[in-house]
């Protein structure tokens, strides 16, 4: 495995019964992969997904991508076999499903100690119980090991008996308490998928608005929606331009005794160039992973 990257603008799940899949993932333009045991993949192909799966992470050979095992859940017949095996594996993090209170993740994080997993493996946790919703706060501070927040927004439509629109009002609640928490806490949150996998129109328009609000980036179900989800997730020329801007623009005025600067007319703070500054850093971790 490689360091860790800063990088979540993509995320794709890819199905964990399939070879092709898999190998396949080593040359896509994706910042992580979630290797999928759970909703992917059949009850009768279960166990054959976590020894392909297993085997595919020990190996290696996917450069810069954050890779990650989704389990099925603990309660389920194949649940604890699927965490001691991805322990073993010591992938970059495990995803846990139906994430619903704190104390499940405390005892996930026990079971993975037990299973004598790598310092370097840490829990991402799906949202996607009303729930778990409620408790994102309790959730998001149950243990260090908690790296990400992952929506799982097809599961919690379902459990609100709502529907998919657009504008997505009926998760923007959910959505926003999440955010909310993965930001105290100081967690990666991941938005959830878009379906239409053809409809790039639709998928660049959840894009924005979930990068909009605050997302690290897009959970994806098809290498398709790749481009687009990577596009709109890093800072546009226009953006990088001006943030060097304000940053210069700052520290002209600090270096005179000032502790602000005016830029286009607009008063330029301190905050704004934390957020200008965040913004060239990922443009520079952007532009470094270029050449795959």
């Amino acid at each position: 495995m490689t360091d860790r990257n800063t990088l979540f603008r993509s995320v794709l799940y890819m199905p964990g019964s399939k070879v092709r899949a898999l190998e396949k993932a080593k040359s896509l333009d994706v910042d992580a992969l979630i290797f999928d045991l759970e909703d992917a993949v059949s009850p009768d192909e279960k166990p054959m997904a976590r020894d392909l799966v297993c085997e595919a992470v020990k190996a290696g050979g996917y450069g810069r991508r954050s890779v990650v095992i989704r389990v099925n859940g603990l309660d389920s017949e194949w649940g604890m076999d699927d965490l001691a095996a991805a322990c073993a594996a010591a992938p970059d993090a495990i995803l846990i499903p139906k994430v619903s209170t704190g104390e499940e993740l405390k005892q996930v994080e026990k079971l993975m100690k037990a299973f004598g997993v790598s310092d370097k493996t840490r829990i991402w946790a799906m949202m996607e119980t009303p729930l778990g919703i409620l408790n994102a706060q309790e959730i998001a501070a149950a243990t260090p090991m908690l790296e990400a927040f992952v929506m799982g927004t097809n599961d919690l439509v379902k459990e609100l008996f709502a529907a998919h629109t657009p504008d997505r009002a009926p998760v923007i609640t959910s959505l926003s308490l999440c955010l909310l928490a993965a930001r105290a806490y100081g967690l990666i949150c991941v938005d959830g998928v878009y379906n239409a996998f053809k409809d790039d129109d639709g998928l660049r328009d959840a894009c924005q608005q979930g990068r909009d609000m605050g997302f690290d980036g897009k959970t994806l179900i098809h290498p398709a929606q790749l481009a687009v989800t990577n596009e709109v997730f890093a800072p546009s020329a226009e953006d990088i331009e001006l943030a060097q801007i304000y940053v210069d623009a700052f520290n002209e005025a600090k270096s005179m005794g000032e502790g602000v600067a005016v830029v286009n007319g607009k008063i330029v703070e301190n905050l704004h160039v934390e957020t200008a500054q965040k913004l060239l850093g990922k443009a520079a971790a952007i532009a470094s992973v270029t050449d795959i």
